[in-house]
């Protein structure tokens, strides 16, 4: 379908419930990012403008034990072509019956404990085009089916359709030395995308102690990227294997301080590796008898592959620090640097924001590589030093 097709579908979808008694909200921004340095690959460009969308719709009926949410996410970027694109969010049923929830539809699930890195989230495909700290997510169709317990949940996942990962285009930055050629996407399983993928999670809680265990069986969300060509010309071409994964995440909440833990074992059918990535945050509360609250973030990273890791973080240590405002305006700041213990390569990552009067945010994110070296994952970004401003108006 062409895009301006799929642009004109989503809004009919998006305007067609309005007959009913709905819930409405969402949101529209406007975003500036520059790089202050040269493209290290051609083609790449300096500097650009974008605007999203994402209204949402939520309707619920029968005292809230039926449910309907409908959240489609629209981006138009004069940079990068392949960063303008469409998604569904979220678009599910709810059916509430005793202790048992069930959502059918394309819907987003968060796992997860550390500030760092999410090592055991994997339900959702990331959305790699919006920014490459992972936070974006693609609509993931599902069944999910939630059992309540007294303290806890126990979730069971079915995936019938699996949704591929995005990547830059030939002009956009953060990118790889190759474009990676989205459309030649090859798989291990003889159905491709519609394999059906399986999870499981348990979750509970102790007192003061947060504990989940999970297993995911299906299509792995990181793709190997392979040499390949198109038109003649190289590319990089994302290879997706089958995966068995099985997660812990812990976490500790005492009076300042939150102990955090996350590890998988991973299986593919080329290897097995365990990888944790595990730390504490203690809050500073009412520095100096004023509002402000500083928490101090460490958290360490380690994967069992050691240099053989295809992702970076296999030998890592964060640092960072919180500062948050409790003012009217909700402002806050969020500094860290990451420092492979390997390579002696750095990154340092600044997110900052604040409401202007009832409607507005405003938000600035900053990434700095540093000495980064040429064995690490990360090289391919040694000159995408970026600044990101956005100027949200909820609604």
């Amino acid at each position: 379908m062409h895009r301006i097709d799929r642009l004109l579908l989503l809004c009919v979808l998006t305007l067609a419930p309005v007959v009913y008694p709905a819930d409405w909200s969402g949101n529209l921004a406007i975003e500036v990012r520059g790089f202050p340095s040269s493209a290290q690959w051609p083609e790449q460009r300096s500097e650009g403008l974008s605007l999203s969308i994402q209204p949402e719709l939520r309707h619920r009926w029968q005292d809230g034990d039926r449910g309907l949410t409908f959240i489609p996410f629209v981006r138009l970027d004069s940079l990068d072509e392949e960063r303008t694109h469409v998604d569904i969010r979220e678009l599910n049923y709810l059916h509430l019956a005793g202790d048992w929830e069930i959502r059918a539809g394309i819907d987003k699930v968060f796992w997860g404990v550390v500030e760092s890195q999410h090592l055991v989230d994997i339900i959702n495909q990331k959305d790699l085009i919006e920014n490459i700290d992972g936070e974006d997510k693609l609509g993931q169709p599902m069944v999910r089916a939630t059992k309540l317990l007294e303290q806890g949940a126990l979730d069971f996942f079915l995936l019938p359709w699996f949704r591929e990962r995005t990547f830059p285009g030939r002009k956009g930055r953060l990118r790889m030395p190759l474009v990676v050629a989205t459309d030649q996407a090859c798989y291990e399983s003889d159905r491709e995308q519609q394999h059906p993928d399986y999870a499981l999670r348990w979750s509970h809680t102790y007192g003061p102690v947060d504990l989940a265990l999970s297993w995911f069986q299906g299509t792995t969300r990181d793709p190997v990227l392979v040499p390949g060509t198109k038109n003649g010309a190289p590319v990089l071409i994302p290879f997706y294997p089958l995966l068995r994964q099985a997660g812990l995440e812990f976490q500790y909440t005492g009076e300042a301080w939150l102990w955090k833990l996350e590890a998988v074992h991973r299986e593919t059918g080329e290897e097995d590796y365990q990888a944790a990535v595990g730390g504490f945050e203690y809050t500073l509360v009412g520095i100096r008898d004023t509002p402000l609250d500083l928490g101090l973030l460490v958290e360490y990273h380690r994967d069992s592959r050691g240099l053989d890791a295809s992702l970076p973080l296999q030998n890592d240590l964060f640092i960072g620090t919180r500062l948050t405002f409790n003012d009217a305006e909700s402002s806050e700041v969020l500094a860290g640097g990451i420092f492979d213990l390997d390579h002696d390569s750095k990154s340092f990552r600044l997110e900052a924001s604040r409401r202007i009067g009832q409607d507005y945010k405003l938000s600035i994110e900053g990434q700095l590589f540093s000495a980064i070296d040429p064995r690490d994952p990360l090289a391919a970004f040694a000159s995408d030093d970026f600044i990101r401003v956005e100027l949200t108006r909820y609604f």
